[in-house]
């Protein structure tokens, strides 16, 4: 087997190239005063403006969609994020109200009568890529750009 000095020279070449494109890249993102690509939509529809948002909202469909189960299974909501673990796809560390960038809170309440619940995502920081959130029992996210989130707030498409 024949490694020659041309061969090792083609990889630099290839490596020295490919870092050159990587600060090429990076100088653009300065040039533009971004420090990041834009937010690419995970699906079609997707109503997220961060990467930050695509995973609250995601937490928030996990939520609604193990209470439904759950209401399902046992005639009433869960009273508390721990009675859903299990359900669902809803694990034990999704009991966390640390969630990076949000902070979850969650209650349990009677609604004319009837077993409900709230759920809000809030932002550590309020900023025009991460907005807070907020569902009750009908499953409908609602989000609002400047400050908490509400059931008045507008619906999340």
């Amino acid at each position: 087997m024949k490694t020659g000095l041309a061969h090792g020279r083609g990889w630099m070449v290839a490596i020295l190239l490919a870092g050159g494109l990587g600060a090429a890249s990076g100088a653009g993102w300065a040039q533009t005063g971004s420090t990041a690509p834009a937010y690419q939509p995970k699906f079609h529809g997707d109503p997220a403006r961060s990467a930050s948002e695509a995973s609250a909202l995601g937490y928030m469909r996990t939520v609604i969609r193990a209470q439904k189960v759950y209401q399902k299974k046992n005639g009433k909501f869960a009273a508390s994020l721990s009675e859903l673990v299990h359900t669902g796809s809803f694990t034990r560390r999704m009991t966390q109200t640390n969630r990076g960038d949000y902070t979850v809170s969650f209650r349990s309440r009677k609604d004319k009568g009837k077993d409900s619940y709230e759920l809000a995502l809030t932002p550590k920081q309020v900023d025009a890529q991460q907005r807070s959130f907020y569902a009750k029992d009908d499953g409908v996210i609602h989000g609002a750009e400047d400050g908490a989130a509400d059931e008045n707030s507008p619906m999340v498409k």
